[in-house]
Order: C-alpha cells, then structure tokens, then sequence
C-alpha cells in the first residue's frame, strides 16, 4: 500500500482524494492522511497563464520559417513585444510538435585533417560560393549560384538562371566588386564554372585568391553548405516558380529578408546587415580615436 501511494502523481492522488470523500464520506484532512498527500497540495489551483494566443504566434512563426528552432522564434517574438521566456516558448515549441530533427552525418577521421585557413576578422576578407538546383512548376530546372561573405554571413548574389557558364560567374563577381570591392579569397568547389580560364583570368586580374575545396570533401567550404541548405529548406523548397523570371523575384525577396530580418545565432542574435554596420561603426569610433579629432 505504501508503495503505490508514492508512485502515485499528485493529479491522481487529488482525484483519489475526491473518490474517498464521496464514496466512505471521510474529512479532507482523513482522506489525505490515507494518500500520503499534504491538503495544501490537494487544495492548489494552478496559476498557468492563458498561452492560446502565444501558441497560435509560435505555430504561425514555425509554418512560414520552417528551419527556425525554438531559441530564433523567442528572438523574433521579443522583437514583437512578447513578454515571455525561452523556457516558455520551449515548452510550447515541444507540446506542439515542432521540434527540428537534426541528422549529422558521419564524418571520417581523415575528414578533419586539412590545412588550417587564415581567420577571417572583417568584412570581405572572404568570399563563399557554390551552385543550386532547383525546378520550375512545369519540370525545368535550372541554377542558381550563391555567394556569401563568410564574416558577416550576409549573402552577396543569389543569380538564377537556366544556364550558368564560367563567363556568368565572372559577370556577377565583377558586379559585386564593383558595388563592395575585392576580396582576397573566394571558397568554392572544383566545378566546371569555378575552374573555368575566365574566372581564373578574372581572378588573376584583380588579383584574388580562388580557395578550393578537396575533392569529396563539402565540409572544406562549410559556411557556403550551410547557407544552402537555409536556402533551400526556406526558400525553394516552399515556392512554386511558374518562370525564371518568377524565381528570381522571390528568391531576391528571401535574399533580402535573410540579411535584414533573420536572426543569427552565430552574430548574437543580429542579422547580417546589422552585424556589418556594427563592425563597421566600431571600426570607425577606433579610427577616430587612433587618429584624433579632425578640425577645419
């Protein structure tokens, strides 16, 4: 008998509580006495605040950003002017199901031997880019090629199209210096389009470094992978392209939504655009006061 009294939960013991009073027509304090439970637990309403409306935010949050864990949706819901914890918005994202399966993949021994890379510690020291595939509404496929600046994470280009060729690669990386100067190095794999003799003439003209990755070996260019796959589970997997034209639109929107709005776990919880004039503003207080004040 003692034994099931203390196996029992405090829910199951109010109700067995109940019970005896009804059918023996015991005292409270008798009844309780035989459960092996304290009449203030027996008399205690909980205090659980009415979530209906915060459950339904977390649900819609979690529909349209599908790769947002429980830690990102409490951001963007701080930002909304909820007033609630991450234990809390944990609770929900749990009882509601959303809970992201995160497969790793084995990696071999051999995987992490590699030679290490210079640190990246600002703003276009570091370029990242590489090659998705996607498909319109009626079957045609096309390309899309990424590239990102692997400090800030902000993504540069998204250039979609039904062919991409070495001489287009060279065309959007022209653009970009053009509108945020030259790199010193760019990570990408061995594709035809990356070790094509006109991004190699590009890159040799103003002078960057192309970093490939080993063959076989995508965690060489890890940050770009990453990107992609946020890209495509975002992205292109819940748009329906009727053209090319269409693609670009939206891919273009979700570009400019990932650098302004999505938070990072990585930067602080700052966006990329935020986390750029950030270090570009300390960057500034530090020049100033190495150099002094400048008077007219």
């Amino acid at each position: 008998g003692c034994a099931i009294k203390k196996t029992l939960k405090p829910a199951k013991k109010r109700k067995h509580v109940q019970h005896l009073r009804q059918a023996y027509w015991v005292s409270e304090r008798r009844a309780c006495k035989v459960i092996s439970i304290a009449r203030s637990s027996h008399r205690y309403c909980s205090q659980r605040k009415d979530d209906r409306a915060l459950r339904l935010r977390i649900c819609e949050i979690a529909a349209t950003r599908i790769r947002y864990g429980y830690l990102r949706i409490h951001i963007l819901l701080r930002r909304e002017g909820w007033r609630v914890n991450h234990k809390r918005v944990y609770r929900i994202y749990r009882e509601e199901g959303l809970k992201l399966r995160r497969k790793r993949p084995r990696r071999h021994v051999t995987g992490s031997r590699r030679m290490d890379r210079p640190d990246v510690e600002c703003p276009n020291t570091c370029w990242s880019m590489d090659f998705v595939v996607d498909s319109l509404f009626d079957g045609r496929r096309f390309r899309a090629i990424t590239i990102v600046d692997n400090f800030s994470r902000e993504c540069l280009a998204i250039e979609a199209g039904q062919s991409i060729k070495g001489q287009d690669v060279a065309a959007v990386m022209e653009r970009l210096v053009n509108k945020r100067g030259i790199p010193d190095r760019i990570q990408c794999d061995n594709g035809s389009e990356f070790i094509s003799k006109i991004l190699d003439k590009w890159a040799y003209e103003h002078g960057v470094t192309l970093d490939f990755s080993r063959p076989g070996k995508p965690m060489d260019n890890a940050m770009i992978e990453s990107f992609n796959g946020s890209f495509r589970d975002e992205c292109l997997n819940v748009n329906w392209f009727l053209s090319i034209e269409d693609a670009r639109e939206k891919i273009e929107m979700w570009r400019q939504d990932y650098n302004e709005f999505r938070p990072h776990s990585s930067l602080g919880d700052l966006t990329p655009q935020q986390f750029a004039d950030k270090f570009m503003s300390v960057q500034g207080q530090k020049t100033i006061f190495l150099n002094g004040p400048v008077f007219g």
